[in-house]
């Protein structure tokens, strides 16, 4: 409608969002899934049809939105934030194809590189993009030690079967190396210019509010929530996206949230005083489980730390965070171990987390947002596992993805009465992305940083990172 020109108002009822909230289900709030899963009704072409399965689906969801107390959550959240993020899509943000087709070129010759580097360790040419192909180098002329298969199957050459490899074996790491520079070329470097909305200019990706089981949001065409921010190049993408002539990026992040949330909903006292005092999370942890001074941590040895306490929050085992850190098994359940002697809370909050989601069979965040998770009572073990992580870390990023969600809402309404030129763009996770006229910086950074951190009362401090510059990744 607004690109037609009409300002639409009065739109009370989304059923799509209502759906949502309701089974938390991203691939089941179409209007065809729900006239089917609902009604037992065939959506047709028929728009007439349309509107009226949507009419006798809001009749069906409106009153269970609030039976199960979730009409908060959609009055403040949820409805609100669908103008905002229309809002986004709408203003788009400015890429530098240039700066593109520079890092295009860089890559081609890396890409070329390491293919000829493969070639030379494999002892032939071949197709490294074709899994057939390289499974049988790797395993049958090289002879590495192929995981267990299902008979007359293929042996995977999967990103976690290659990672178990990689230390071992030169080729497996280059081959790792050459499969993350042509997917971020072909699904960046390559593709963005070819989405800019040639009547702006812009870039103009889609938000899903229904993307996600945990309440974040998802974007698509391009999904930007998937560039590798740790590695050199995804940072090196980010500097494409750039402001309009003469303004500046603002980034503003939430710190360490999830940790944050924790320390909140587990009340481990440890956790929540370093928060309190400002200590470096990390830093205290590899003291706490490895033993040492604050003063003696050595960078390395709080790299391994906050390798454990973000693991925590996931539910790792013994060996999937030997295998992150490059130790033994034993060393790593050793960590593991300490980490609960001296984060008992956390303990606690585990284990009363999934003994609630076994009784009741979902998840809640903080402002009432549920997750089924019927996979907790199940039998097959390893699915019973994954649903017992899921439980723990369901609560934590659905409430950080709520927190976030409310700023926005907050923020928006402050630069509309504010009547700030400058506009928010993209929100990727615990992170949103500005674009300010110089003079409005200051004010909208203050009120941007003020905004996020104050948006919930929680036992610990909320901590928001402020970041400008000419570019995405400078911003940060």
């Amino acid at each position: 409608l607004a690109r037609l020109g009409i300002e639409a108002r009065g739109f009370l009822h989304d059923v799509m969002l209502y759906a949502f909230l309701l089974d938390a289900d991203p691939g089941g709030c179409a209007l065809q899934e729900q006239a089917r899963r609902r009604l037992d009704l065939k959506l047709g072409p028929a728009p007439e049809q349309h509107a009226d399965i949507t009419l006798e689906l809001f009749h069906q969801l409106s009153p269970v939105v609030d039976s199960r107390g979730l009409r908060q959550l959609y009055d403040e959240i949820e409805l609100p934030l669908s103008r905002v993020l229309a809002r986004m899509e709408r203003t788009g943000i400015r890429i530098d194809p240039a700066e593109l087709k520079r890092l295009s070129a860089m890559m081609e010759t890396e890409i070329s590189r390491l293919t000829a580097q493969i070639h030379t360790l494999a002892g032939k040419p071949f197709n490294i993009g074709s899994p057939q192909q390289l499974g049988r180098v790797l395993f049958d002329d090289l002879k590495l030690p192929a995981p267990k298969q299902a008979k007359g199957k293929a042996v995977s050459t999967a990103a976690d079967v290659l990672d178990e490899l990689a230390a071992e074996h030169e080729i497996v790491r280059h081959v790792l190396e050459y499969r993350q520079l042509a997917k971020l070329k072909g699904t960046y470097v390559d593709a963005l210019p070819l989405l800019i909305d040639p009547a702006t200019g812009r870039l103009h990706t889609s938000f899903n509010q229904a993307g996600a089981a945990t309440g974040r949001l998802s974007s698509s065409n391009p999904n930007l929530q998937n560039i590798p921010i740790r590695s050199a190049l995804g940072r090196e993408i980010r500097a494409a996206f750039v402001p309009r002539q003469g303004w500046k990026l603002l980034v503003a992040d939430y710190s360490q949230i999830e940790l944050r949330l924790l320390a909140h909903m587990s009340g481990d006292e440890v956790l929540v005083d370093a928060f309190r005092h400002g200590e470096d999370i990390h830093t205290r942890t590899a003291a706490e489980v490895m033993g040492v001074p604050p003063m003696m941590v050595t960078p390395e040895a709080r790299r391994d730390a906050k390798a454990v306490n973000f693991g925590i929050v996931y539910g790792i085992s013994g060996f999937g965070l030997a295998a992150q850190l490059g130790i033994s098994r034993a060393e790593a359940e050793k960590y593991i171990k300490n980490y609960f002697v001296r984060y008992a809370g956390v303990r606690r909050f585990i284990d009363d987390t999934i003994a609630e989601v076994r009784r009741t069979g979902v998840t809640r965040t903080l402002f009432g947002r549920e997750r089924p998770i019927p996979e907790i009572n199940g039998r097959n073990p390893s699915a019973r596992g994954f649903a017992e992580r899921t439980a723990v870390n369901s609560p934590l990023q659905g409430t950080a993805a709520d927190l976030i969600k409310l700023a926005m809402v907050r923020i928006d309404a402050a630069l509309q009465a504010a009547g700030h030129a400058s506009a928010m763009l993209l929100q990727v996770h615990d992170e949103l992305v500005f674009e300010c006229p110089p003079e409005e910086l200051d004010a909208v950074s203050r009120m941007v940083k003020q905004e996020m951190e104050g948006v919930c009362q929680l036992t610990v401090p909320l901590v928001v990172d402020i970041g400008t510059g000419d570019n995405w990744r400078d911003a940060k």
